[in-house]
């Protein structure tokens, strides 16, 4: 994947400890969305924001009289005004809230900032008048509203984000399993996880999905504690989904571990690649503008 950093956007100022102050999960999403969305407008970067919220590629058809020819000219791609109540795309959030999405070494847990990205790009399939569902799961199916561009399926939606709660161990292939019985027609599905699993059940799961033609954007995240765990001389970790407990040599996990957490974000990188999906990390500190841009250059690329 591209690894080009996101243009300096009025939403690199919101940080996930000012997110978490607003509280209301709309207004999050609305905050994230439109300050990044008013900052790629004033940037030199392809026309994200206007592609992404307010236009659709011209298809053969289309009455030429609805071609916005300035957008032509930058971009020399003919754009047609979307239409209230058009659907472009069907876009499905999948949500991992098993137990241990629910670390957060801080103030913001990974759920906390999952819900976030998963909010926001609700509200940008609302801006484009794209139909969005949701699916949440830990070992079972803990929540799921199939797509809609309604308003007020969306506002259900977010009802729902917000009450999720972590819990439980994860299934990954009985998840996807059950997403793909429930959502059969073709469309973008965005998971957001921590993927503690085995890199490969994971990207044989994944490809039944794409196969399907569905098109699929990872989003893992992690806590910056996870990536550099604070280790005394000897440490007693517990397992979140689990609760199983284990003594371990300080000195020796944190020789070994940056090492071990390195090979697993590769196999997932690879399990991505080989099943035809894509992949992004996140980490919780960082605001949520990268995952945002990362997606719509995964959107550019379907297109």
């Amino acid at each position: 994947m591209n690894t080009v950093a996101p243009p300096r956007t009025p939403t690199r100022l919101i940080t996930p400890e000012i997110l978490a102050g607003l509280g209301n999960l709309e207004l999050v999403a609305r905050a994230v969305v439109d300050g990044m969305l008013n900052g790629l407008h004033r940037s030199d970067v392809f026309g994200f924001s206007q592609e992404f919220a307010e236009y659709r590629d011209y298809v053969p058809g289309d009455d030429p009289r609805f071609v916005d020819w300035n957008a032509y000219a930058r971009t020399g791609r003919p754009y047609v005004k979307r239409f209230e109540g058009e659907t472009n795309t069907r876009l499905m959030l999948m949500l991992d809230v098993s137990a241990s999405m629910g670390f957060g070494a801080r103030d913001v847990s990974k759920l906390d900032y999952s819900r976030w990205l998963a909010a926001a790009l609700a509200w940008l399939a609302h801006r484009q008048h794209d139909a969005v569902g949701l699916f949440a799961f830990h070992d079972t199916v803990a929540a799921f509203q199939p797509p809609s561009a309604r308003g007020v399926a969306r506002e259900r939606l977010f009802h729902t984000l917000d009450g999720l709660r972590a819990a439980s161990g994860t299934d990954w292939p009985a998840a996807l399993r059950r997403l793909g019985a429930r959502v059969p027609r073709r469309g973008i599905l965005a998971v957001f996880s921590d993927f503690y699993c085995a890199p490969d059940v994971l990207g044989q799961a994944l490809r039944g999905l794409c196969v399907r033609g569905h098109d699929v954007f990872l989003v893992h995240v992690l806590d910056p504690a996870e990536r550099e765990p604070d280790l005394g001389r000897g440490a007693a970790l517990r397992d979140a989904e689990t609760g199983e407990v284990m003594e371990v040599d300080g000195q020796e996990l944190r020789t070994g571990y940056p090492n071990r957490l390195a090979d697993h974000e590769r196999g997932l990188r690879r399990a991505a690649a080989s099943a035809g999906a894509d992949y992004v990390r996140v980490d919780t500190d960082q605001p949520l503008d990268r995952a945002l841009f990362e997606y719509l250059r995964f959107r550019a690329r379907q297109s």
